[in-house]
């Protein structure tokens, strides 16, 4: 497993911290204020609550959103894959990638994985790197408190790097959404949380089109793109996957743009 790495609180942490210490010293001092008291605690709360709504905040902890600058030079962007693995989809995906020798990430569920672990064995084969969604995708994981957070990552931080052979360096989210207590967690777990720069909604949006501009808008080197190979959308005509259809169309305009698709871990180097 990864050995852990150490937790600095977020400043806007420290600061919600500081909030509650001073709320509770200055209502002995004051209780005339209590109301006034309330409202900055129920206010911060509120604010605490949208951070962890917002896959992309940054208040509560670190948050890869973008490559570095560096990867960003070699015209790389990284194309990460949730939901898998998925036995029909899945191997397509992979099929895709190949003809345009680029990379991916697979963000897998760790039950899923257990249940199909050819594919995962096979997207290591063929050069993409496995990381943490989690054990089973719980649709209340930002409510969990740090012992269900722990007991979820490090399940599928055990699975994954048995079937891959090596443990994720990466989690990303159910959804994208959590709370303050998952920074700690993964600290201990010497994981890195991922999120990233633009997403096509491909779960949901069954149009191609549709998904396909929303990646492809102000694309720039440095970009991570969001994908999804499980729970994906179907196109209204045949039933097939949204993402198989925006996957070749996506790879082909990297191309005519000079930009190469490489996963997290080699866009991180």
């Amino acid at each position: 497993m990864n050995p852990p790495r150490r937790w600095r609180p977020a400043p806007f942490l420290i600061a919600s911290g500081l909030l509650h210490v001073t709320a509770l010293a200055a209502l002995p001092i004051w209780p005339q204020q209590w109301a006034w008291l309330l409202a900055a605690v129920v206010g911060n709360h509120a604010v605490l609550t949208a951070a962890g709504l917002w896959p992309r905040s940054c208040l509560l902890g670190p948050n890869l959103r973008r490559l570095p600058a560096s990867a960003a030079g070699r015209r790389q962007i990284a194309i990460t894959i949730d939901d898998g693995p998925d036995p029909e989809i899945t191997p397509q995906v992979l099929d895709l990638l190949d003809r345009h020798g680029a990379r991916a990430s697979f963000f897998c569920i760790g039950a899923r994985a257990e249940a199909h672990p050819e594919l995962v064995t096979e997207i290591v084969r063929r050069g993409h790197s496995v990381e943490n969604h989690s054990q089973h995708h719980r649709h209340h994981f930002s409510l969990l408190g740090p012992s269900g957070m722990r007991t979820e990552i490090a399940a599928a931080q055990t699975t994954l790097a048995r079937i891959a052979g090596c443990p994720p360096r990466f989690f990303r989210a159910p959804a994208g959404l959590r709370n303050p207590f998952l920074e700690p967690v993964l600290a201990a777990l010497g994981l890195d949380l991922a999120s990233w720069t633009r997403r096509g909604f491909d779960t949901r949006i069954q149009d191609a089109d549709r998904v396909l501009a929303r990646l492809l808008r102000d694309l720039a080197a440095g970009d991570i793109l969001l994908l999804h190979d499980g729970h994906a959308a179907r196109n209204a005509v045949d039933g097939r996957a949204v993402i198989l259809e925006v996957l070749p169309r996506l790879l082909a305009a990297l191309d005519t743009a000079g930009l190469r698709a490489v996963s997290l871990r080699e866009g991180m180097t």
